[in-house]
């Protein structure tokens, strides 16, 4: 019986260990995106404990225990932070063979080299160790880049945000690369009038441009990403129920924003023409300036509207939606396409019925311009654990090509979660070397390793122009 969590931890044999230790655990990390915080690296936080560090924010971790019975007061309420701690530990014995359990262990292993397993009993020891740890200095925002060999960070960012900590933090010769990724989502968020245009009134001060047309917004939403360009950023990201893809005429568009604009109520077709438009010319932008698109799809967001209303959004009451994937997709990426300016796009499914549909989808428009140009994204959100991206990679290999797949990325709020990598790292080398040992690929170690290389690091490197 293996023990857990050593060092060939989901490891099956000797193919898929010697695929991990010599090639996969060398490779440095690129987080492509993720919810990073910009100023905490800017002003190289140190967290007070380790609650602050990883249970403020984790929905992920408030979502297990609630469903564990405990009361909020402990998860997002007013309890002290030992306290919510306390709870989080209670819980974790009760989170076996959710992905939970795994990365709680592995965070604790690294970076803190804390390798007792985490329960009520253990909860006051672990907790006081890796808080003190956090005060040193390898501990800090930056300390615990460095200590993951990060190389690249994409932060998730508006088209309004200031991008002063990226400045700042550029500015201080910090040797990893912390990049804006440009998040137009709000731009074309016009459910609600009086929100959409407080939203286009800050847009309007922040660019010192009128906003009184659809042009002039066009215009403005132009002037944003050309400052995200000189701030280095090289990818969009949007996230949205599904691909809008409406036919639209550009003097419909017009009328449409004139008429929220004025504060008025849209139908659900003007709606949907406005946000297919606005897809449009941010898929423009992105190809004129060789960037990557990114659209993160799928989520049926705020089910509980109590809760929400009581705590807001992204506080763990999303799930996995059943919304139309295929049509949209095809409709928007052959429209630009067919206009010859078809970026470079990134497709992420949060519902494992569309793998299938998104494998095949991304090789009706790879155009062999560059290898990967549409690119199947790595299992997200509800689908970042071992099941899910198994069945993520199976698709890919199944219907494109693994070897230009672009690897894994956080997604994450957290400082801790590098492991993630390291994890989707394990499970790539497991399932190629299985491959290996039961003869269904050659054993031929230097072209397997240097394709885990490759979907480890060098692909996005490559891809992205890091």
């Amino acid at each position: 019986m293996k023990k857990f969590l050593d060092k060939n931890f989901i490891l099956e044999n000797a193919t898929a260990e010697t695929l991990y230790h010599e090639h996969a655990a060398k490779m440095p990390i690129i987080d492509y995106h993720c919810h990073l915080s910009p100023e905490d690296i800017a002003k190289d936080r140190k967290f007070e404990n380790l609650t602050k560090v990883w249970l403020d924010g984790d929905h992920y971790k408030w979502r297990a225990m609630r469903t564990n019975g405990i009361d909020e007061k402990y998860i997002t309420g007013s309890a002290d932070d030992f306290a919510k701690f306390e709870k989080w530990a209670e819980t974790v014995p009760y989170t076996m063979r959710n992905p939970l359990y795994h990365w709680t262990h592995m965070e604790l292993q690294q970076p803190f080299g804390i390798h007792e397993i985490l329960n009520a009993h253990s909860a006051r020891k672990i907790y006081e160790e890796a808080s003190a740890k956090l005060q040193q200095d390898d501990f800090s925002c930056r300390g615990l880049l460095r200590q993951f060999k990060v190389e690249v960070v994409c932060t998730t960012d508006d088209p309004v945000d200031s991008l002063e900590h990226h400045q700042a933090i550029k500015a201080s010769g910090f040797p990893v690369k912390v990049l804006p990724t440009f998040r137009p989502d709000k731009a074309m968020a016009v459910e609600d009038p009086q929100v959409f245009n407080a939203y286009i009134d800050k847009l309007s001060e922040v660019t010192n441009m009128e906003i009184g047309n659809f042009n002039q917004l066009i215009d403005a939403i132009q002037s944003r990403h050309d400052f995200f360009d000189k701030m280095g950023g090289k990818l969009s990201d949007h996230g949205l129920e599904q691909i809008y893809a409406e036919d639209f005429y550009d003097h419909e568009i017009k009328s449409i924003f004139n008429k929220i604009r004025s504060g008025h109520q849209l139908d659900n077709t003007e709606m949907l023409k406005f946000k297919s438009a606005m897809l449009v010319y941010f898929g423009i932008m992105d190809h004129a300036k060789g960037w990557t698109q990114q659209f993160h799809l799928g989520a049926l967001r705020n089910n509980n509207s109590r809760m929400v209303k009581k705590l807001g959004a992204d506080t763990g009451f999303d799930s996995i939606g059943d919304f139309e994937m295929g049509r949209p997709i095809s409709r928007f990426l052959d429209k630009l396409d067919s206009e010859n300016q078809l970026a470079k796009t990134i497709l992420y499914n949060l519902n494992p019925r569309d793998n299938y549909l998104i494998g095949t989808m991304i090789g009706n428009f790879n155009d062999g311009s560059i290898p990967g140009k549409v690119n199947f994204g790595t299992g997200w959100w509800f689908l970042d654990q071992k099941e899910g991206m198994e069945m993520q990679i199976n698709a890919l290999s199944n219907l494109g090509l693994l070897s230009r797949f672009l690897g894994m990325l956080t997604d994450s709020r957290s400082f801790l979660s590098y492991p993630r990598h390291d994890y989707f790292r394990r499970i790539l080398c497991n399932m190629i070397g299985k491959d290996v040992e039961n003869g269904e690929l050659p054993n031929d170690l230097e072209w397997l390793g240097k394709m885990v290389e490759n979907i480890s690091y060098n692909n996005a490197k490559g891809f992205f122009g890091f």
